[in-house]
């Protein structure tokens, strides 16, 4: 039997062997740090025996696949933890997440104090220094709901019924005196874990279901090293000081009100300023690259979203208007606020006949949305119920699909150049499940020639992607560009999706060359995405020091004296003419009182203006970032500052 190494490099070997027997015998120090492996593509615990002629490579922590094993056992120990403290827990699910783990349990209306959270935490110290092994196990279905039932874990229970009809085994992993419904991988023992620490927790829906039981879920994460998970806390902590729903209130760019709702964000005069600073950049921006500018209506008669298919598929994620028990009467006219902009641009397409001459035809809005996002969604400006997004819908005949394609995402990745996101972006080839039909319309033969056909645009622009089922559109399948917020929670920002079937659906034909009636595809396409979320990303990147440009102050003059504040009205006055977002602190306030003020509220320049300022016509400039930038003229100052602004700089000097 021949074991094949990522390296390339051949193992043999004359029965068959274990994977951790197989990393031991490379190396001691593989074997330690072996999380998981990697068998002819599937993911497998290092318990699994390799029994013929296999590909393999062995995942340690600094693997993705290996986190998720090593922090996966982590959620098994705090489990194991807490029903040793609280022997009646009813246990949910327990699965790996991006930075750390979780882990839902009942608790029969209880919450979790900090304190109990400790002694969780000292709970799974013990289990790890105890070092149990681990051992997987399997039963058949109806011994599986025996097993679980007996232990009084109907969660456990409710989810293997869901697959007992299909007959397979189900797997268990054992550590002591704690069993879990699991499929793994995990560690080879609970000593294995190193550095754990808890960090919260918070209430959850049993699936996700507000009409179902509420759970608590305890959160924590988990390294093989203690100064890696100090590191992390460190971490963790400056981005809770970067957040924007803490930076933004503080700074005064948004506020929420509960007489307004959850997900309604008022934009204070500083969030305003800078999402209009930011429409208006791409409004020009897509103008100059062909684009034409619609205004379409808030909401619409359900009819409309039936053609699109909006209505059948989309339908829990709208605000439907009048009594739901009418929804579906013929005789009422029934309207819903608009959560995305397409059919309505279909219908600046079809205001007259068009010919292959026409296309393509680029059509873009600034669009205001509403989605009906779960209330457990709503996170500041990142998730909210109501939008405003840069939109564009494009017609285009196939032979132009990879051209205008490619032009979405120049302009995407411009823009995002521009305002200093385009390192913090990853992309994501989304396709359709064909496990779930009833998500889609269109054949299974269309879906995958159209897929085919992205992918090849996608290879040919050379992106680095990664592919996911399930995430595709109803209507087909999008290239996505993904971005983390400060707490690493990953959310769509921009999206490019290639529509094979609405054009024909709202009956938008072009007359092609050959004198034939054709359907264009459709690209739908955001340039910046959605400018609440924008925001709150650019705050959390440059931690409320925005780039001068998108300021709502750009500059404040500080009079020194009484004597000085005509003047340094005067030039305040010279700069808003010419474009600079200017203001004067008058207060008979001690200057370093107000550079310090201005310094808290992220202002670029400050303009200090004493007697001798006023007499020679200069300024003393002090800046954010750099402090003290010495004395010059007025004008110089103004020439700088414009240039500044008009290179859309991402930094002040």
């Amino acid at each position: 039997m021949k074991i094949t190494l990522k390296d390339g490099s051949v193992r043999e070997y004359s029965e068959a062997i274990s994977s951790a027997d197989a990393a031991k015998d490379l190396s001691a120090g593989l074997y330690k740090s072996a999380c998981a492996a990697v068998i002819n593509g599937k993911v497998c615990d290092l318990r699994t025996l390799i029994a013929e002629d296999s590909d393999v490579t062995f995942l340690t922590f600094a693997d993705s696949d290996g986190k998720k094993a090593y922090r996966h056992t982590a959620s098994h120990v705090m489990a194991q933890a807490v029903l040793r403290i609280f022997p009646n827990a009813k246990l949910g699910v327990g699965p790996a997440i991006d930075n750390g783990f979780f882990y839902d349990f009942d608790l029969e209306g209880k919450s979790i104090s900090p304190d109990e959270l400790m002694k969780i935490e000292d709970e799974m110290r013990k289990i790890i220094k105890e070092n149990l092994p681990i051992e997987r196990f399997e039963l058949p279905p109806d011994e599986a709901i025996k097993l679980m039932e007996e232990a009084n874990q109907p969660y456990k229970a409710e989810l293997i019924s869901e697959h007992a009809d299909k007959g397979e085994a189900i797997s268990f992993y054992r550590q002591g005196e704690f069993v879990d419904l699991c499929a793994g991988p995990h560690l080879m023992s609970t000593g294995s874990l190193k550095a754990v620490k808890l960090t919260q927790c918070t209430g959850a829906y049993w699936r996700g279901d507000s009409a179902k039981a509420q759970l608590q879920r305890i959160y924590g994460t988990a390294f093989p090293k203690k100064s890696e998970l100090d590191e992390y806390l460190l971490a963790v902590e400056e981005a809770k000081k970067r957040d924007h729903n803490k930076i933004g209130r503080e700074l005064e760019y948004f506020t929420t009100v509960d007489v307004i709702g959850q997900g309604l964000p008022i934009l204070l005069p500083k969030g305003a300023t800078t999402v209009r600073t930011l429409q208006r950049f791409v409004e020009d921006t897509e103008e100059a690259g062909g684009y034409l500018l619609t205004k379409t209506p808030f909401m619409a008669k359900r009819e409309l979203y039936k053609i699109s298919g909006h209505w059948d598929h989309y339908r829990d994620g709208m605000f439907v208007m009048g009594d739901s028990d009418k929804w579906e009467d013929e005789g009422e006219e029934i309207f819903a606020l608009r959560p995305m902009t397409c059919p309505f641009q279909f219908m600046a397409y079809l205001n007259r006949p068009r010919s292959y001459r026409d296309l393509p035809l680029r059509y873009n809005e600034t669009s205001t949305l509403f989605r009906n996002e779960a209330s457990g969604e709503m996170h500041g400006l990142i998730r909210v119920r109501q939008f405003t997004i840069s939109e564009g819908h494009l017609a285009v005949r196939p032979d132009q699909l990879e051209e205008e394609f490619a032009g979405c995402l120049e302009l995407a990745k411009y823009l995002l150049t521009t305002v200093g996101l385009e390192e913090d972006v990853s992309y994501r080839f989304s396709k359709w499940d064909e496990n779930d039909r009833d998500k889609y319309i269109g054949s299974p033969e269309e879906w995958e020639n159209v897929q085919g056909i992205m992918r090849n645009i996608l290879d040919s622009l050379e992106i680095n992607y990664t592919e996911e089922d399930g995430e595709a559109a109803f209507y087909g399948p999008k290239l996505d560009i993904q971005i983390k917020n400060v707490h690493g929670k990953e959310d769509t920002l921009i999206t490019i999706q290639v529509d094979f079937q609405l054009a024909e659906r709202f009956g938008m034909e072009y007359i092609d060359s050959d004198g034939q009636k054709k359907y264009p595809y459709v690209i739908h396409r955001t340039s910046l995405g959605c400018y609440e979320r924008t925001l709150a990303l650019l705050l959390e990147k440059y931690a409320g020091a925005l780039p001068m440009w998108m300021m709502f102050e750009q500059v404040r003059v500080l009079p020194i004296t009484d004597r000085t504040k005509e003047i340094s009205e005067t030039i305040a006055k010279e700069m808003r003419s010419r474009g600079i977002r200017c203001t004067v602190d008058g207060r008979s306030e001690k200057i370093g009182y107000k550079i310090r003020e201005a310094q808290l509220e992220k202002i670029p320049y400050m303009l200090i203006i004493g007697d001798k300022e006023a007499e020679d016509g200069t300024v003393s400039v002090r800046s954010r970032k750099s402090g003290d930038l010495g004395t010059m003229p007025v004008t110089q100052f103004i020439s700088e500052a414009l240039e500044e602004i008009a290179s859309k700089a991402k930094f002040s000097k």
